[in-house]
C-alpha cells in the first residue's frame, strides 16, 4: 500500500510566489471593472461618517517616494475606517494653479508665452495641468490607494474656483482682506510676491558691514559730533535707509577713541572695541534708548536725515544695538516706521533692480551693487569694517534664488484680526505628532499678515473692480456675481472680458459716476486656493462634510496648506477645518541623507513597484516611524520583502490544511477546543485587539510587527510546525484535526481582514482562494470582533510559560543537529530536567513529543539532573537518539511497529488510521 495517499497533505491553488507586478495591475482592472470604490460606500451607507480630506498634490511630475508614503498612510486610514464601522468615502485632489505650470510650458518650448494673450496662455496651463493629472491618477491607482477617481476635485474646476471665491468675498466682507504697500517675501527671479510657505532657507554667503552715521541734531543730549554705529548683511537696502532703531529700555553709550565718538549699545562695548582696534577708549556718557529717541543723523550717501527711533524688536544678540532701519525692506522697520510715519521707501523693481530713487545705483541689480554700495561708503568715510560670512538666508522654493524683502503694492488677509480665534482653535484641534500643535501655535503667533495676491497669470483672479477714482468695489453683488459666472464658464472669463461686462447687469457705483471700471490684475497665492478646498470640497460635495476628521500631510505643511486652511475657515466659519491633524517626516536614502539625482540615491515608487509590487512598497510604509523622517533604499526594500514572503508562505500553508473545512459543518465550539487551540484562540483575539486598537491610533508600524511577530511566531514557529502532523495524518474529521482547523480558520481569516488596508492586492489574493466566506471580496467585510472568553487567565498563563520553556527545546535540539548528533528533531528523544512548577506544567500537558516535535520526551526534577544535561536558560535538557525505527507514514521514531502483521512498517497511530479509515474503505 502507497502511505503516501493516506496523508492529507496541503492543497491550494495559491501560489507560493506573490508575482506582483503583473498580478497587481489585473486585480485593479478588475476592481475598477465592479466598480469596488462604490460597492464599499453603498455597503457602508448609514453609518457615522469619517472624512479624510486629501491635501492636493502639485499636478506636475512624476510621483516622487513622498507622495508614494503620503497616499499610502491616507490609504490605510480610509480602508481601516470603513472597515470599523464608519462611512469613509476618500476624494482625492489636485492642486493646478502656479507657477511651476507657467515655468514648465515655457521652458519646454511647448508655448511661445509672446505670441498669445494671458486668456490663451491660461487655457495651453489648463490643458497642461490635466495632463499631469491623468499621469499622476495612474500612479496613485497604481499604489493600490482606493478612491472616487474618476470624480476627484481638482482647484481649476469651475465650482471649486466659485467656491473660492465665495470664501474671498466672505473674508473682504468681515473686513480681513485689505489693499497695502507693505514689505513681502518677493522673489526677483520669478517676478512675484510669495506667501511663507514658499520661502525655504539655504545658505548664502554675504558681506557684514559696520556703518556710521553723523549725528547732527542731538536736541541737547549729544553734543553733534558723535556717530552711530550700525551693523548689517544686506548693503543694498542702505540706500533705502530712513531711520536708525534703539530699544526704549536698553542702555547706550558714547564712546571717545582717538578716531572719534561712538553711540552703541553699552553692554556691546567692549567686543566692539575688540573688533574695531580701539585702544585707551573712553565711555563719556550713558543714556537710556527713551533719551535719544528724536535724534537725528545724515545719511552716510545722501543728502538726507535718518531719524532716531525706537523700537522693541532691538536686541544685543549680534550687532551695535542700534538697528538700521528701512522700511520698504523688513517688516520689523516697516511696523516699527508706520509710528514715525517714515516713508515706505523702495528703490529696487520687480526684477530686483535699482530704480532712479537709488542714485549712484540705478540699473543695477540689489545683489551686484553690495559691493559698489560698500566701496562708496568707504569713500565716504563711513565704513567701519567689512567682513564676510555664511548664513541662513530665504531663497524661492521653486527657481531656489535668493528673494529679498520689498515694499510693493498688495492685497492681504489679515491675520492679526483673527489671531486670537486661530490660536484658541489650534488648542481644540488633535495633534499627531503632539509637538504639531507647538509648532502650528507658533507660527499663527508670529506670523504678519498674509499677503494673498500674486503678479501671475495662471491662477485664479482676485475678484476686485476698481472705479475711477481708483477705489477697490467688493461687494456682496459682484462677488455673488463674479462666483456664478466662474461656476459657469470658469475663471478664463476674467481675462476674456472687459470689467463691464463682469459685472452685474446695470450695476452703478459711486465710485464710477460714468460707469468706467476697471479690474484687478493680480491673482491668489495658490496657498488660498487649495486653502479654501474645506469650502470647495467639504462643503460642496454631498457626501463629505466639515470639518474633516484628519488631515494627513507632510511636516512642510504647518507652513502650507494645515496654516492656510485654517486661516480661512476660521475666517469664514470661525472654525477649525479639521478635528485632527496628523503629519508625517521626508523620505530619505538608507543612508539618512536626502535624495537627489545628482547623488544618485533616488528611489522611484514606480520602479519599485515594476520590480517587487505596491504590496511590498505599501508594507514598507506600515514598517516605518512615519512621524519622523524615514529611510527607504533596495536593501530596506529586500528586508520588506523578505517579511512578504513570510506572510504569504503563512497565508499559503494555512489555505493549503483548510482544503476540505467547511467552517459551517467542521467548525469545534470554543468551549470543546483542546487548552492549546483554546490559547491560540485567545492569542488571535489579542492579536484582533491589539492591531484594532493601532489602526484607531494611526499606527502603522504597530500593525505591521504584531502580525510579523504573530506570524512568525506564534504560528510559523510554533503551531503550524506542531500542527503539521495531526493535519497530515490524522482522518479528515478527527476531532483533534478540526479543532486545528478551527484555530487556523479563525486565524487566516482575521489575519486577511486585519492586513486587508496594507497589503490589499494579496487579501484580495488570499479571500479568493478562501472555499467558504462571507463576502466576494475581503474589503467589502469589516474588522473582526474582539471576543469574550471566559476563564482564560490559567490557560494563558500556563501556554505562555510553556512557549517560553519549549524555547530551551528547540535550542537544545538545534544544538544536537549541529553537532551531528541527531540529522532530524523526530530522531530525538530528550530528557527535560525541570524546577518543580515546570515539572508540573509539562506533566500535566498531553502530547509533548508533539509539542517539541521529536519522538520521546521524559520529564524529571532539576534533583535528577545527570552529568551530561545541557544547561539552558530555564531547565537542563539531554538529547539522545530515539530508540526505536521510522514510521513510513508519520516518520515518528518508534519501539511499537510492526504489531499489525498487514502494516509492519506503521507505528500504531498510523496504523489505526489507516485500517479504520482506507483500508476499511
Amino acid at each position: 500500500m502507497n502511505y503516501k495517499e493516506t496523508l492529507l497533505m496541503p492543497k491550494t491553488d495559491f501560489p507560493m510566489r506573490g508575482n506582483l507586478p503583473n498580478r497587481e495591475p489585473e486585480m485593479q482592472q478588475d476592481w475598477q471593472a465592479e466598480e469596488i470604490y462604490n460597492k464599499v460606500q453603498e455597503r457602508t451607507k448609514g453609518r457615522p461618517v469619517f472624512i479624510l480630506h486629501d491635501g492636493p498634490p502639485y499636478a506636475n511630475g512624476d510621483i516622487h517616494m513622498g507622495h508614494a508614503l503620503n497616499k499610502i498612510l491616507k490609504d490605510f486610514i480610509v480602508r481601516s475606517k470603513s472597515m470599523t464601522g464608519y462611512h469613509a468615502p476618500y476624494v482625492p485632489g489636485w492642486d493646478t494653479h502656479g507657477l511651476p505650470i507657467e515655468t514648465a510650458l515655457t521652458k519646454k518650448g511647448k508655448v511661445d508665452r509672446k505670441k498669445l494673450s494671458i486668456a490663451e496662455f491660461r487655457q495651453k496651463c489648463e490643458e497642461y495641468a490635466l495632463e499631469q493629472i491623468d499621469n499622476q491618477r495612474e500612479q496613485f491607482k497604481r499604489l493600490g490607494v482606493r478612491g472616487d477617481w474618476e470624480n476627484p476635485y481638482v482647484t481649476l474646476t469651475h465650482d471649486y474656483e466659485a467656491q473660492q471665491i465665495k470664501v474671498f468675498g466672505e473674508m473682504a466682507k468681515k473686513g480681513y482682506i485689505y489693499k497695502g504697500k507693505k514689505p513681502v517675501y518677493w522673489s526677483p527671479s520669478s517676478e512675484s510676491a510669495l506667501a511663507e510657505a514658499e520661502i525655504e532657507y539655504h545658505d548664502k554667503r554675504s558681506p557684514s558691514i559696520y556703518v556710521t552715521f553723523d549725528v547732527t541734531e542731538g536736541k541737547g543730549i549729544l553734543l553733534g559730533d558723535e556717530k552711530i554705529i550700525i551693523w548689517t548683511t544686506t548693503p543694498w537696502t542702505i540706500p533705502a535707509n530712513l531711520a536708525i532703531a534703539l530699544h526704549p529700555d536698553l542702555d547706550y553709550a558714547v564712546v571717545e577713541t582717538k578716531n572719534g565718538k561712538y553711540v552703541a549699545a553699552k553692554d556691546l562695548i567692549e567686543d566692539l572695541a575688540e573688533k574695531f582696534e580701539w585702544e585707551n577708549y573712553e565711555i563719556t556718557g550713558e543714556y537710556t534708548g527713551k533719551q535719544l529717541e528724536g535724534i537725528r543723523t545724515k545719511h552716510p550717501l545722501y543728502d538726507r536725515e535718518s531719524l532716531v527711533i525706537l523700537g522693541d524688536h532691538v536686541t544685543l544678540d549680534a550687532g551695535t544695538g542700534c538697528v538700521h532701519t528701512a522700511p520698504g525692506h523688513g517688516e520689523d522697520d516697516y511696523i516699527v516706521g508706520q509710528r514715525y510715519n517714515l516713508d515706505v521707501l523702495c528703490p529696487v523693481d520687480d526684477r530686483g533692480v535699482f530704480t532712479e530713487e537709488a542714485p549712484m545705483f540705478d540699473g543695477l541689480f540689489y545683489d551686484t551693487a553690495n559691493k559698489p554700495i560698500t566701496e562708496k561708503l568707504e569713500e565716504a568715510g563711513h565704513l567701519l569694517k567689512l567682513d564676510f560670512f555664511t548664513h541662513s538666508y530665504p531663497h524661492d522654493w521653486r527657481t531656489k534664488k535668493p528673494v529679498i524683502f520689498r515694499a510693493t503694492s498688495q492685497w492681504f488677509a489679515s491675520i492679526d484680526n483673527i489671531r486670537e480665534n486661530l490660536l484658541r482653535e489650534v488648542e481644540r484641534v488633535e495633534w499627531l505628532p503632539k509637538w504639531g500643535e507647538t509648532r502650528l501655535y507658533n507660527m499663527v503667533r508670529d506670523r504678519g499678515d498674509w499677503c494673498i495676491s500674486r503678479q501671475r497669470a495662471w491662477g485664479v483672479p482676485i475678484p476686485i473692480f476698481y472705479g475711477e477714482n481708483g477705489e477697490p468695489i467688493i461687494t456682496d453683488e459682484t462677488i455673488s456675481h463674479v462666483s456664478q459666472l466662474f461656476r459657469e464658464h470658469g475663471s478664463n472669463i476674467w481675462f476674456e472680458k472687459e470689467a463691464a461686462d463682469l459685472l452685474p447687469e446695470n450695476f452703478s457705483s459711486e465710485h464710477s459716476p460714468n460707469g468706467v471700471f476697471t479690474k484687478e490684475t493680480d491673482i491668489m497665492d495658490v496657498w488660498f486656493d487649495s486653502g479654501s478646498s474645506h469650502q470647495a470640497v467639504l462643503e460642496e460635495r454631498e457626501d463629505l462634510q466639515r470639518p474633516a476628521d484628519v488631515y494627513l500631510e507632510g511636516s512642510d505643511q504647518y507652513r502650507g496648506w494645515f496654516n492656510s486652511s485654517l486661516s480661512t475657515s476660521v475666517a469664514v466659519t470661525g472654525k477649525a477645518p479639521f478635528k485632527s491633524v496628523i503629519s508625517h517626516g521626508f523620505t530619505l536614502d538608507g543612508k539618512g541623507k536626502k535624495m537627489s539625482k545628482s547623488l544618485g540615491n533616488v528611489i522611484i515608487p514606480n520602479k519599485v513597484m515594476k520590480q517587487l509590487g505596491a504590496d511590498i512598497l505599501r508594507l514598507w510604509v506600515a514598517s516605518v516611524d512615519y512621524q519622523a523622517d524615514v529611510r527607504v533604499s533596495d536593501d530596506i526594500l529586500k528586508q520588506v520583502a523578505e517579511v512578504y514572503r513570510k506572510i504569504r508562505n503563512t497565508f499559503r500553508f494555512m489555505l493549503g490544511n483548510l482544503n476540505d473545512f467547511n467552517p459551517a459543518i467542521d467548525k469545534v465550539p470554543y468551549e470543546e477546543l483542546s487548552s492549546l487551540n483554546k490559547y491560540m484562540m485567545v492569542k488571535i483575539n489579542d492579536l484582533v485587539r491589539d492591531v484594532r486598537s493601532a489602526y484607531d491610533e494611526y499606527q502603522f508600524s504597530a500593525v505591521y510587527n504584531k502580525v510579523h511577530n504573530f506570524c512568525t511566531i506564534e504560528l510559523s514557529s510554533f503551531f503550524m510546525d506542531i500542527a503539521k502532523d495531526t493535519l497530515y495524518t490524522k482522518h479528515s474529521d478527527h476531532p483533534e484535526r478540526r479543532g486545528i482547523q478551527t484555530v487556523m480558520h479563525e486565524a487566516l481569516t482575521s489575519l486577511v481582514k486585519l492586513l486587508s488596508p496594507l497589503i490589499p492586492h494579496t487579501a484580495e489574493e488570499v479571500w479568493a482562494h478562501l472555499e467558504h466566506k462571507e463576502a466576494t471580496a475581503v474589503q467589502l467585510t469589516d474588522m473582526p470582533e474582539v471576543k469574550s472568553f471566559q476563564n482564560t487567565e490559567e490557560i494563558v498563563s500556563d501556554w505562555d510559560r510553556f512557549m517560553v520553556l519549549r524555547d530551551d527545546v528547540m535550542k537544545a535540539l538545534e544544538d544536537a543537529r549541529n553537532e551531528k548528533g541527531i540529522k532530524k528533531n523526530l530522531h530525538a528523544a530528550v530528557e527535560v530536567y525541570a524546577e518543580e512548577n515546570d515539572k508540573k506544567l509539562l506533566d500535566s500537558i498531553d502530547n509533548l513529543t508533539k509539542l517539541f516535535i521529536t519522538s520521546g520526551v521524559e520529564v524529571y526534577s532539576t534533583m535528577d539532573k545527570p552529568g551530561e544535561a545541557a544547561d539552558y536558560d530555564e531547565m537542563s535538557i539531554l538529547v539522545k537518539r530515539a530508540e526505536g525505527e521510522t514510521c513510513e507514514r508519520c516518520w515518528m521514531v518508534s519501539t511499537e511497529l510492526g504489531k499489525d502483521p498487514e502494516h509492519p512498517d506503521l507505528c500504531p497511530e498510523c496504523t489505526e488510521t489507516v485500517v479504520h479509515h482506507y483500508v476499511s474503505r
